[in-house]
């Protein structure tokens, strides 16, 4: 597993509860060639005394070289992990789910809010609709295939898909997709209602289309 070393007084944002480890505040990482050149590897973060500050995400493309997962010493980052917060995720909004109109886009999975930093999902169309993602960190997305399980298994929603914010992904050195994870890719056009206006959206891209009138 990888090291980071965090420079001496830079580790307070850490300790403070900041998730995000920028370039600058780096003293050294230490680990296997391999590894140091993985997006999403996972490091343990410590201070320049080598006290266990975290385990992250590591990512040496991007200026924010590592994502706190945890800072329990003992918990494991496995698929487990990632498993439990997507499930989790799922229960808090559940009610809202249930309660949507079937045109409503939900919000499933909230990122930093859930645990899960760079991911968000959308619900659409309840359990006959469609889930969609977007992987905007190296972290998650090294841990797509355990994630789209939880997704399958909790919500019971069968379709699953990946949209992207063409600037974050790249900006994370990450190739730029847009496809089915799961089930069925959804229709170019569905009808949308957001804060009481009608749209028409392509839920593969985020497109809104002209509003439509009543």
């Amino acid at each position: 597993m990888l090291t980071i070393t965090i420079k001496q007084g830079k580790e307070k944002r850490l300790l403070a509860g900041d998730i995000l480890i920028y370039a600058t505040a780096i003293e050294r990482v230490d680990g296997r060639p391999q590894e140091k050149n993985k997006p999403g590897a996972t490091a343990i973060l410590q201070t320049s005394s080598r006290q266990f500050l975290a385990r992250a995400a590591y990512n040496p493309n991007s200026e924010v070289r590592a994502r706190v997962w945890s800072y329990k010493e003992d918990e494991p980052v496995d698929h487990a992990m990632m498993k439990r917060r997507v499930r989790a995720a799922i229960a808090k909004r559940a009610a809202a789910v249930r309660a949507a109109a079937p045109t409503d886009i939900v919000p499933v999975i909230r990122g930093d809010d859930d645990g899960l930093p760079g991911l968000l999902v959308d619900s659409w169309g309840g359990t006959a609709g469609y889930l969609i993602c977007q992987f905007q960190s190296a972290g998650v997305d090294a841990w797509k295939v355990p994630i789209v399980q939880a997704l399958l298994a909790d919500t019971g929603c069968p379709n699953v898909y990946e949209r992207c914010d063409e600037l974050v992904r790249k900006s994370e050195g990450l190739p730029v997709f847009y496809r089915a994870l799961a089930g069925e890719e959804p229709p170019e056009h569905v009808l949308v209602t957001e804060k009481g206006q009608r749209f028409s959206m392509d839920l593969r891209t985020g497109f809104k289309y002209p509003k439509l009138r009543d």
